[in-house]
C-alpha cells in the first residue's frame, strides 16, 4: 500500500505531533508499506527530498511564516503529484493545507483519513485571530472531504468543538508510543551528569505558553517546604521556541529564583529521554487548554515506571484514569499541583501500575496495524462505491 502522510512540520522539528507521525510512518514501513511524508521545508538547510529509515520525506519550500503557520506557494502542485502516487492519504491536523489535499483525495478517488491531534490556539493579536479563523475553516473543509476522522480518545472527541461535529466519521486510535531501551549503567551516567537533588520532578515539553510551566514554578515553594533538596529536570526545547519569546521573558525571573532547583536539559535523544524518565520520581503535565489532547510523554513516563500528575483536561486525563499511575489536578492551580506531587512522592506504591501492559498497548507496530486496518476498510468501501 502506498501511503501519503501530510503535515505542516516533520522531523527534525520536535513536537508531540512530529514524534507521533515519525513513529507511525516508520511502523507502516516496517509492515511493508511505501510511505511518503509531505511537509514543509521550514529550514532552508533541510533537503527537498530524502529517505529516512525507509520513509520518503518530501519538503515543500516555505515563502514566509504567519505566526506558527507557513505559506508554501507550490504546495498545490506538490500535493497533486503525491496524491496521484498514493493509494490512501493520512492527513494530520492542525494543518492549513489539509483542505486542499483532502479535496484532491476526493477528486482523484483516494480514501482519506484525517487525524486531529489538537486544537490550534494562537496568541492574542489581530493577525493570529485571523489565522485562527482561517485554520478553523480549512479544518472543517478537510473534514468534509475526508472519509474518517481519527482521534486519540473519545473523551477528547466529544469535548472538542471541532471533533464533536464529525462523530459519525470518528475512529478512535491511541497514539504510538515507544521508549528507548536503556541499561542501568546509562541511567546511572545520566543521573551523575544531571541530578544533584532528591526527589526529582520531571517535565518534558517545549517552553510554550500552553504547557503551564509557571504553575509548576508556582508549586515549588510548597514542595520545597517538605523536600528542601527537590530538583526539577526540564527536558525539551527552552530557547528560541517559535512564537514563545515573550513567554520565556516573562518566566525568566522565576527561573532565576529557582536556579538551584531547576535544570534545563534541552532536547534529548531517545536514549536520553528514557534515562530522564527513569531518574524522575514523578513527572508532571500541567497543560492549560485543548492544544494538549493527550500528552504522549505521560505514556513514556509510565512505561518507565514513573507516575504522572496531569491536568484535568479532556484526553489528557485519560492515561492516568486508565492506568491508575498518577493524579489528575485542576488546570491553573499551583496549590493543587503541589499537593498532588507531594502525594505521589510520599506514596509511590499507591501509583504503581503495569508498565509492560502499557507499552504493549501503545507500541507503534500495534498502532500501525490499527491504521492499516482503517486504510484497508476505506479502500474496500471505495471499491464497493466504484463498482456500484
Amino acid at each position: 500500500m502506498k501511503v501519503l502522510i501530510a503535515l505542516t512540520y516533520y522531523r527534525p522539528h520536535v513536537s508531540g505531533l512530529t514524534i507521533y507521525v515519525e513513529r507511525l510512518a516508520k511502523a507502516l514501513v516496517a509492515r511493508g508499506h511505501q510511505v511518503t511524508v509531505l511537509t514543509s521545508r521550514f529550514e532552508r538547510s533541510l533537503p527537498r527530498e530524502e529517505t529516512v529509515q525507509g520513509v520518503r520525506v518530501r519538503r515543500v519550500p516555505v515563502l514566509f511564516r504567519v505566526s506558527k503557520g507557513v505559506v508554501m506557494p507550490t504546495i498545490g502542485l506538490e500535493a497533486t503529484r503525491e496524491v496521484l502516487r498514493a493509494d490512501v492519504i493520512s492527513l494530520h491536523l492542525p494543518q492549513l493545507d489539509a483542505a486542499g489535499i483532502a479535496a484532491r483525495g476526493r477528486m482523484f478517488g483516494r480514501p482519506t483519513a484525517l487525524t486531529y491531534h489538537c486544537d490550534l490556539l494562537l496568541p492574542a493579536g489581530a493577525v493570529n485571530a485571523l489565522a485562527n479563523q482561517v485554520v478553523v475553516v480549512a479544518n472543517r473543509t478537510a473534514a468534509a472531504f475526508c472519509d474518517r476522522v481519527v482521534a486519540y480518545t473519545e473523551d477528547y472527541a466529544v469535548n472538542s468543538p471541532f471533533l464533536s461535529r464529525y462523530l459519525d466519521k470518528l475512529e478512535v486510535i491511541p497514539p504510538p508510543v515507544e521508549v528507548h531501551a536503556t541499561s542501568d549503567e546509562e541511567v546511572a551516567a545520566f543521573k551523575a551528569r544531571h541530578v544533584h537533588g532528591s526527589p526529582v520532578i520531571g517535565m518534558a515539553a517545549r517552553l510554550a505558553t500552553e504547557k503551564g510551566v509557571e504553575y509548576l514554578l508556582g508549586a515549588l515553594p510548597k514542595i520545597l517546604e517538605r523536600h528542601p533538596q527537590a530538583q526539577v529536570l526540564f527536558a525539551g526545547q527552552y530557547q528560541n521556541v517559535l512564537g514563545e519569546e515573550a513567554y520565556a521573558r516573562r518566566l525568566a525571573p522565576l527561573f532565576e529564583r529557582f536556579a538551584d532547583q531547576w535544570t534545563f536539559l534541552g532536547v534529548l535523544d531517545a536514549a536520553g529521554m528514557a534515562s530522564f524518565f527513569r531518574v524522575c520520581d514523578v513527572t508532571v503535565l500541567p497543560s492549560l487548554n485543548s492544544t494538549e489532547s493527550f500528552g504522549l510523554v505521560q505514556i513514556e513516563s509510565m512505561i518507565c515506571g514513573t507516575p504522572v500528575v496531569a491536568a484535568d483536561l479532556p484526553g489528557v486525563r485519560q492515561p492516568v484514569r486508565t492506568t491508575g499511575m498518577g493524579k489528575i489536578v485542576p488546570t491553573h492551580d499551583s496549590a493543587a499541583l503541589a499537593e498532588a506531587i507531594l502525594e505521589v512522592l510520599d506514596q509511590p506504591e499507591k501509583f504503581s501500575g503495569d508498565p509492560q501492559a502499557i507499552a504493549e498497548r501503545f507500541a507503534p507496530p500495534a498502532i500501525a496495524q490499527r491504521y492499516e486496518a482503517l486504510f484497508e476498510s476505506l479502500l474496500q468501501e471505495r471499491g464497493r462505491r466504484t463498482q456500484a
